[in-house]
């Protein structure tokens, strides 16, 4: 074979190459079958060491992630691996066309949050948007409003809409992501916004998993703040936010770290943003905890009783001077990092611990730091929710292999049966089987979590591709004999005009599908869009050429 004249077989050669490698190279990673993530279920009250913490017991949620199959590294979404589908809006109000100067935006947060009895961390005002949101149930539209006028916005009842802003959804979507990822899920689970009846949900995959391990997971906005609590001097105590996830710069894995009493402790080692460590310096100076408030903290103590302590709390924080959410962990300030402070030398390092009672929450408190918290949380009264068995989706996987077979074998006998030449119908087969065999190199090189959408995109570049094979072998073979490779080029070039303007139309038609998110829709435009594009550039060239040395011989 003349490689310069038959170079479009050698590509697709090099293509089936590629896919193989893609398919069963090993991936240098070794999937565990499970990730645990611990639960947070009861209040604990331990010694820390140089930070807050939070704790739990070890109770944990077992996400089974294993979304590959096989000698493959193929991923398998729900449909094909089982799981669980959870599609939610997000809790708010919105309040639009709201104009607010962005020197104004923090004020009027802290005012709002007065008026309506909220944490800060439940308003956020876009004054470049022209939008004020609010992320809890118990507010209403017309205390929404009425607080909004009270803080000189004229802003009126109808003006408010259920709902968050693109925004907003785009940033829970990132957070929810690597909440999913972080646990295990690989690139099986994910996070997405859809739209339904002109309301956006939160749609959110996890294979393998169940309902009640997922809720585990994503069920709380995840929100972590770390509160300072100490005497005011005239009998009682007074709270105040230090820093949440915002301040935090960068969370590594968790370590061990040997106690004086001879025990280890979790923790989890975090570094601050230069804001946050200067106000935590500061703060921590200005009440005290570095002067008298050294090993000052009774963690076996009531709150208001418990001296001066570091407080992890999941929740809002504070409200009003008052913890709102669960106090998770209790912590001293230790005397090596009361010197630090005091010697001006933590705004230079501000390198934090967060201690946990064990292994597992201190694994979580990492998650929830590194993923971030919800900006609302899910409205999972007001969603749905599916789970498909494992067993089940393994039979669907099963069918869908007989589907793609008995295709194959279908278009086969038609092609043999039309054509009674084994020159011409064998390589169109081959070549249409080769087209399916790249499709599933792409899919195990980005990761694609193949589903039954993308099952039915396969079979329909099946269709598709032994279709423009046919219009080629048609207006090759029935024009007449080909005696020379001229003739034969100028009527190849006749019937590739035929199979790109279909493969045109195609794509135009199926894009919107693909770029929209339509849930399994896109992912049968996508693989269809995929396959075309594969044929048109590299399959049926190949065949042509394959079809040239059979005619000219």
């Amino acid at each position: 074979m003349n490689l310069r004249e038959n170079w479009r077989v050698v590509l697709l050669v090099v293509f089936v190459v590629l896919a193989s490698v893609a398919l069963f190279a090993p991936t240098g990673s070794s999937d565990a079958p499970t990730n645990q993530v611990p639960a947070q279920s009861t209040q604990s009250a331990q010694n820390g060491t140089n930070g807050t913490n939070a704790s739990g017991n070890n109770t944990t949620v077992t996400v089974q992630a294993n979304t590959t199959d096989g000698p493959t590294n193929l991923k398998f979404g729900l449909e094909l691996s089982g799981g669980t589908r959870i599609r939610a809006p997000l809790v708010g109000l919105t309040a639009e066309g709201v104009e607010v100067p962005a020197d104004n935006a923090t004020t009027l947060e802290q005012d709002l949050a007065t008026r309506l009895n909220v944490s800060t961390l439940d308003l956020r005002v876009d004054s470049q948007g022209r939008t004020v949101e609010v992320f809890t149930e118990n507010v209403t539209e017309e205390q929404f409003a009425s607080a909004l006028q009270a803080s000189g916005y004229d802003v009126q009842q109808n003006e408010i809409r259920d709902g968050v802003t693109e925004q907003t959804l785009e940033t829970a979507v990132g957070v929810l992501d690597r909440k999913i990822r972080g646990a295990g899920s690989l690139s099986g689970g994910d996070a997405a916004i859809v739209r339904s009846g002109g309301e956006a949900f939160v749609l959110i995959e996890v294979p393998g998993a169940t309902r009640a391990e997922v809720l585990e997971l994503i069920g709380d906005r995840g929100q972590v703040v770390v509160v300072a609590h100490f005497p005011d001097g005239n009998g009682s105590y007074r709270n105040v936010p230090l820093f949440s996830q915002d301040g935090i710069a960068n969370v590594n894995p968790v370590q061990i770290q040997q106690t004086q009493q001879g025990g280890e402790q979790p923790v989890v080692p975090t570094t601050l943003t230069q804001t946050a460590a200067e106000n935590f310096s500061d703060a921590m100076q200005k009440f005290g905890f570095t002067q008298q408030g050294v090993s000052a903290c009774r963690t076996n103590m009531p709150n208001d009783e418990d001296g001066y302590c570091l407080y992890t709390v999941r929740g809002d924080g504070v409200v009003d001077g008052e913890i709102r959410g669960d106090v998770v962990y209790k912590a001293a300030m230790g005397p090596d990092l009361a010197n630090i402070i005091n010697n001006e030398d933590f705004v230079k390092d501000p390198s934090f611990v967060t201690s946990a009672p064990n292994r597992s929450a201190a694994q979580r408190l990492q998650l929830d730091l590194q993923a971030g918290a919800l900006p609302a949380e899910l409205d999972l009264d007001s969603g749905t929710s599916y789970y498909l068995q494992p067993s089940l989706a393994s039979e669907f996987k099963s069918f869908s292999v007989v589907t793609g077979l008995v295709a194959m074998l279908a278009v086969a006998g038609v092609v043999f049966f039309r054509y009674r030449e084994a020159g011409v119908a064998l390589p169109m087969v081959l070549t249409a089987a080769a087209e399916v065999y790249i499709l599933l190199g792409f899919a195990a090189a980005v990761g694609l979590a193949l589903d039954l959408s993308h099952i039915a995109g396969f079979i329909a570049v099946i269709g598709t591709g032994v279709d423009d094979l046919v219009i080629i072998a048609d207006e090759i073979l029935q024009s007449g004999d080909v005696k020379t490779g001229r003739v034969f080029a100028s009527r190849f070039r006749k019937a590739f005009w035929v199979i790109g303007a279909a493969a045109a139309t195609t794509i135009i038609a199926l894009s919107p599908l693909a770029v929209l998110s339509l849930g399994d829709l896109q992912g049968f435009a996508i693989v269809t869009i995929v396959g075309v594009l594969v044929g048109v550039l590299v399959t049926r060239p190949a065949y042509g050429d394959i079809l040239r040395s059979v005619v000219l011989d």
